[in-house]
Parts: structure tokens; C-alpha cells; sequence
């Protein structure tokens, strides 16, 4: 049983560290919100992308929108338990986040280490998409359409590979190749020569792996950014129960 007089130099301490881990624990709730809103900016704006990816890929929104689910509700439970000044829910809380800090960062790393992957993956699989297009509601055929008039880009690698599909053969080059539809005839699409000029000349993929990139570096530093500072919430909540635990402390 610690003095009477210990007890009351403790108290300012534990105090602190109260005030401390509850205003971590607001911010880490915030930070919930944060990675709730990229998971859905991910899924609106990559969508188009992930589509030309194995269904793996296209669960990484999701992933990041029940993430961040799950960090909004476990900092209103790290409020809670700063609150009570329970140890239990304190090494509970301290518990969860450091689950959650294991799963961010393991998915950080094999989303660097199969980097390569993800992109010959897209790769293939676009190659595939233009080999097959067919102008209609196929989610392939709208993937590459979107994708060849948000970048301005005409094919894989360059506008001479829709020369050997049998899209081509028929109509030419698709629409969403032109630089401008009204200086774009359907004669001008089926002739190589006329179309010179008149269609985007390089490819999408060098483009996209430079979208993708930038985006998904977004995405992975706010989430590696998360990761550690969970680390934070564990030192701290540790540290309280702790000195609730030695200290016998009772909080109202």
C-alpha cells in the first residue's frame, strides 16, 4: 500500500498522462475519419484502375474504409477507458492498437514488396482489355475508355497497338482516342494516316503506373503515418495503467 504522501505526488502525474491520452486518443479517433475519407476517395478516383487489377487488389478501399471504421471506434473506446481509468480497458485499448499497428504495417510492406507485381499485373491485364474491347457496357472496354480520355493516351504502350485488335479491324481507333471529337470522323479513325495527328500518340501505361503511384503514395503515407503514431497510444496507455495499478488510484 504506497504512503498516503506518494499517492498525492503521483496523482499530478497520473493526471497528466490522462489528459495526454485522451487528447491522443480524440486525434487518433480523428485520424480514423482520415483514413475512412481515403479509403472512399481511393475507391472513387482508383476505381478505374483496380478494375484492370486481380480481385485482391480492388478489396484495397474497402481494407482502408473498414480500417479507418475501426480506428474511429476504438479511439471513442480509448476516451471511454481514459475516462473510467480502468486498467483493463486500458491494456485492451493498448492491445487493439497494437493489432492494428501490425496489420497497417505488414499490408504497407507487401504492398512495397509486390509493387512490381501490381504494375506487371496491370499491365497484362489492359493489354488484355484493349485486345478485347468492344466499345459497350463490358467493365473492361469502359475501364480503357475512361482511363484513354482522362490521361489523353491512345493504347498500351502507344496508338499502334490498337492496330492489331479486331476492334480495329472493324471501326478503327476508339473514340476516346481523339484529341478533339468534332475533328475526329469515323474515316479519319479507320485510316492510319489521316488519324495521325488527330489521336493521342502515346500509350497509357507509363502514364497510369505515374497516376497510380502518386495516388497509392498518398494512400500509404497517410496509412504508415497512422501505424506509428499508434505506437504513441500504446506508450501511453501502458504507462497509466501502470501508475493506476502501482499507485492503487481510483478515477472518478
Amino acid at each position: 500500500m504506497a504512503s498516503p504522501s506518494r499517492r498525492l505526488q503521483t496523482k499530478p502525474v497520473i493526471t497528466c498522462l490522462k489528459s495526454v491520452l485522451l487528447t491522443y486518443s480524440f486525434v487518433f479517433w480523428f485520424s480514423g475519419i482520415i483514413l475512412l475519407a481515403v479509403g472512399i476517395w481511393g475507391k472513387v478516383s482508383l476505381e478505374v484502375y483496380f478494375s484492370l487489377l486481380n480481385e485482391r487488389a480492388t478489396n484495397v478501399p474497402y481494407v482502408l474504409i473498414t480500417t479507418g471504421t475501426v480506428v474511429i471506434l476504438l479511439g471513442t473506446f480509448g476516451c471511454f477507458a481514459t475516462c473510467r481509468g480502468s486498467t483493463w480497458m486500458l491494456k485492451l485499448y493498448a492491445m487493439f492498437l497494437s493489432l492494428i499497428f501490425l496489420v497497417v504495417l505488414v499490408a504497407a510492406i507487401v504492398g512495397f514488396v509486390f509493387r512490381h507485381e501490381i504494375k506487371d499485373s496491370f499491365k497484362s491485364n489492359y493489354e488484355q482489355a484493349v485486345k478485347n474491347y468492344n466499345g459497350t457496357a463490358n467493365h473492361h472496354s469502359v475501364a480503357v475508355d475512361n482511363i484513354q480520355k482522362t490521361l489523353h493516351c491512345c493504347g498500351v504502350l502507344n496508338c499502334t497497338d490498337w492496330e492489331n485488335t479486331a476492334y480495329y479491324a472493324e471501326k478503327g481507333f476508339p473514340r476516346t482516342c481523339c484529341k478533339s471529337e468534332n475533328d475526329c470522323s469515323e474515316e479519319d479513325l479507320k485510316d492510319p494516316t489521316k488519324a495521325k495527328g488527330k489521336v493521342y500518340e502515346n500509350g497509357c501505361f507509363s502514364l497510369v503506373t505515374t497516376v497510380m503511384e502518386s495516388k497509392m503514395g498518398i494512400v500509404a503515407g497517410i496509412s504508415f503515418g497512422i501505424a506509428c503514431f499508434q505506437l504513441v497510444g500504446i506508450f501511453l496507455a501502458c504507462c497509466l495503467s501502470q501508475y493506476i495499478t502501482n499507485n492503487q488510484y481510483e478515477m472518478v
